[in-house]
């Protein structure tokens, strides 16, 4: 391997090889550090945040924060902030073992001072455009949901975390779960066809995701049975894998299966024929 020397003037980042060379640390960890070290203060890191920013799932990032906090470059700690509320401070360590700056020092990236904008009418129902790549997503938002179908689509996270759905999504797509249900559909059977082969990497828009398998997946309802007369007593022929009830022997009162009540093999046996004298 040979370098092609660049001297960076601006926008570059010092990163030491303790880091980048580091002999225990996966290479996702490395990477997601040198990411780390480049952001300035106040940015946000956490797990969310970074799955939104690569590919890499949820699960592999967060083992690869795992791997930095034991290696001593990361540190979170969980504050009470304003209003009681719980939020996750991060410390980024340079090197392991360096000293650790009190809270107070961490100050936050200062917003940049925008111009006031003059205010821009709103545009009627009518002539408000959907921007290009998001169809819209089916269902009513307001009104009662259908509960069957709204658990189904809330518990579709125990099977894939990256399928997290608000009740506003959970609201336009339990009509859309309804249909399959009415048709005979199980809950666990809509379960596996939503979330069977889903894309490698994040999912930014899964109630979109799951809205286009609803719509293109939906089976053809049943077809329906055959009508039969009232009074109709189903045969043998018309139940397999039904055995013959018991009944009592009339001759040696010895239980036998038989579609009715009569002789068992062995009293019809011994039975005299007809026309012959006893």
């Amino acid at each position: 391997m040979t370098h092609v020397r660049h001297r960076h003037d601006a926008h570059f980042t010092v990163v030491g090889n303790h880091l980048a060379q580091h002999p225990d640390l996966s290479l996702v960890a490395i990477g997601i550090g040198v990411h780390i070290q480049s952001l300035p203060d106040g940015a946000c890191v956490g797990i969310k945040d970074l799955t939104r920013r690569f590919r890499e799932g949820e699960l592999v990032i967060g083992r690869a924060l795992k791997e930095l906090e034991d290696a001593g470059y990361l540190k979170r700690e969980r504050v009470r902030g304003e209003g009681g509320r719980l939020t996750t401070r991060t410390r980024w360590f340079e090197r392991p073992g360096c000293q650790l700056p009190p809270l107070d020092a961490v100050k936050r990236r200062p917003e940049p001072v925008r111009a006031p904008e003059p205010p821009v009418p709103a545009p009627s129902p009518q002539k408000r455009e959907r921007p290009a790549g998001r169809p819209p997503l089916p269902g009513p938002v307001e009104g009662p949901v259908d509960r069957p179908a709204a658990e189904l689509l809330a518990g579709l996270r125990r099977r894939d975390p990256r399928l997290l759905l608000s009740e506003a999504d959970i609201r336009r797509l339990a009509p859309a779960v309804r249909a399959w249900l009415d048709r005979d559909v199980g809950p666990a059977q809509v379960a596996r066809t939503l979330t069977a082969d889903l894309p490698v990497g994040a999912i930014v828009w899964p109630a979109r995701l799951l809205a286009h398998r609803l719509a293109t997946r939906l089976p053809p309802a049943l077809p329906a049975l055959p009508a039969r007369p009232v009074d109709h007593q189903p045969g043998a022929d018309e139940r397999p894998g039904r055995p013959l009830p018991f009944h009592t022997c009339d001759g040696c009162e010895r239980a036998f299966r038989s579609p009715g009540p009569g002789l068992c093999r062995d009293c019809r046996g011994r039975e005299p024929a007809a026309g012959t004298a006893a």
